[in-house]
């Protein structure tokens, strides 16, 4: 009787789970995919699967999502104003080719992202050398400095930077950080006191405490931008940490991709850090006169067209992953990809399909280490789905790879901070330059190159070769992916 009674008490807490899995998942809008995803999460792993859902599943609130929708791009008289100025000299020297005429379209209809020219690119794949390029452009500063990244570690690296700006902002040079909470593992109230008392503000995206009923593990800020004086800015994939400068012997070299810009870009990068600061600061701390932001720019800096596109949660239209498969669909003869992560969805990975099957050349470069287990393995698993149709796939053993790079034909290059999975195209805010320029593609591709002599080519025979541990945890890793 007792055995009775206790499979009757088990069956309705299954039933009563089932069902508030089936309400929970069900209450806001998602995808297919994500909503099987969790369904799985929330069946499999009785109440403990709500409590995560509860930190990781649950959506941004309705204020937060309002507060960013209503930020006005700013910036933009006065990018539109430098472009009329120069518009007779640009349009001699710097005709924008056919190929990138729709991509740049679909980004100005998407996120009203300007293209902007005569920009002058420099790129870093080295954390040291970038650094010390940031901390010099800092040191020489006049009105603000502007920092968005998803992880300010508080270690060497991290109070070097805090050191410096604290030094900046004793001299009367505005200074402004944004920095994601859970990327940078707290707020690190210590580190930033120094700054702080002299006058710098610094502030977690979105959320100025810690707030267990309104945290959102699952929605972060995984920007990285810098801008100095609105005349230079910085953007890509190096974080603040000593780990970004390979001092971790997990990680070993850490290979990356980071981009300085000097040009109208550079206002774009501005535009993106007001808006998310308005969205992020306390009402008192609103920054509402913005002229000094934009300085005229009055001699082209160099000859690279530039958009600066981001995307995230608060916006369906997904406008970084859109560029991706406008890039990938054009594509007439090579792809190249690098991400640390590779977990495509259904689109974008049967568009990189069509291009394989169509004769276009794909090239992807994916790390040969994990920094998140389940991640790896599903990166893993749909390099192996691409592998099998034609592309060539590159497991970098130089070190960490960390860069996000997609090349296409030998003209358009994107750096940023969006790696090619499900998480960056839906879940984090994000932020990439789209360079239509054959010289930065070239440039990009060259590292590329370099960084097979690094590298392992994969086969199918490697997959093939693999225990059915690894096999079976690649498959069930990849059931998790739109939820990664």
């Amino acid at each position: 009787m007792l055995r009775d009674s206790l499979w009757i008490i088990i069956l309705l807490l299954l039933v009563v789970n089932t069902l508030g899995a089936i309400i929970t998942v069900f209450s806001q809008k998602r995808d297919i995919a994500t909503i099987w995803a969790w369904l799985l999460v929330l069946i499999m792993l009785p109440v403990v699967g709500f409590a995560i859902f509860f930190f990781v599943g649950s959506r941004i609130s309705d204020k937060r999502i309002f507060r960013l929708r209503t930020q006005e791009q700013r910036g933009l008289e006065q990018i539109a104003d430098n472009q009329r100025q120069q518009l007779e000299a640009i349009e001699q020297l710097l005709p924008i080719p056919d190929s990138a005429a729709e991509l740049a379209n679909l980004f100005l209809r998407t996120d009203e992202a300007v293209l902007t020219r005569g920009n002058a690119i420099q790129i870093y794949t080295n954390g040291a050398d970038k650094f010390t390029a940031m901390f010099d452009d800092i040191r020489q500063a006049t009105h603000h400095i502007h920092l968005e990244y998803f992880t300010i570690y508080d270690d060497k690296i991290g109070n070097q930077l805090v050191d410096l700006l604290t030094q900046k902002a004793r001299e009367g040079v505005e200074v402004r950080v944004i920095f994601d909470q859970f990327g940078s593992h707290g707020q690190h109230h210590d580190m930033y006191k120094r700054l702080r008392d002299a006058g710098g503000v610094v502030a977690p995206f979105l959320m100025r405490s810690f707030q267990l009923l309104t945290v959102r593990f699952n929605f972060r800020n995984h920007r990285k931008i810098a801008i100095i004086d609105g005349q230079i800015g910085y953007i890509g994939g190096f974080n603040v940490g000593d780990q970004y400068l390979g001092k971790f012997k997990k990680f070993g070299h850490w290979r990356d991709t980071h981009i300085r810009i000097e040009g109208d870009a550079v206002l774009s990068l501005e535009s993106r850090f007001l808006m998310d600061w308005n969205a992020t600061a306390e009402d008192n701390e609103l920054l509402v006169d913005t002229a000094d932001y934009f300085p005229e720019i009055k001699q082209l800096p160099g000859r690279s067209m530039v958009q600066i596109v981001s995307s995230g949660p608060d916006n369906d239209l997904k406008q970084i992953k859109q560029g991706f498969m406008r890039m990938f669909a054009s594509a007439r003869s090579e792809i190249t990809i690098q991400t640390p992560y590779f977990i495509p969805d259904a689109a974008v990975l049967e568009t990189l399909e069509i291009a394989v099957m169509s004769g276009v050349r794909v090239r992807l470069m994916i790390p040969n280490k994990p920094d998140h287990p389940f991640v790896y393995r599903a990166t893993q698993y749909y390099a192996q789905e691409l592998l099998a149709i034609g592309a060539e796939v590159y497991r970098y053993d130089g070190g960490f790879l960390h860069s996000k790079v997609v090349i296409i034909d030998h003209e358009i290059g994107t750096v940023g901070s969006a790696n090619m999975d499900i998480r960056s195209f839906s879940l984090n805010f994000e932020a990439n330059a789209f360079a239509y320029d054959p010289e930065f593609a070239s440039q990009l591709e060259a590292l590329f190159e370099q960084d097979i002599l690094d590298s392992t080519k994969l086969t199918i025979e490697d997959f093939e070769n693999q225990s059915f541990w690894m096999n079976f945890i690649q498959k069930f890793s990849r059931l998790f992916s739109p939820i990664l």
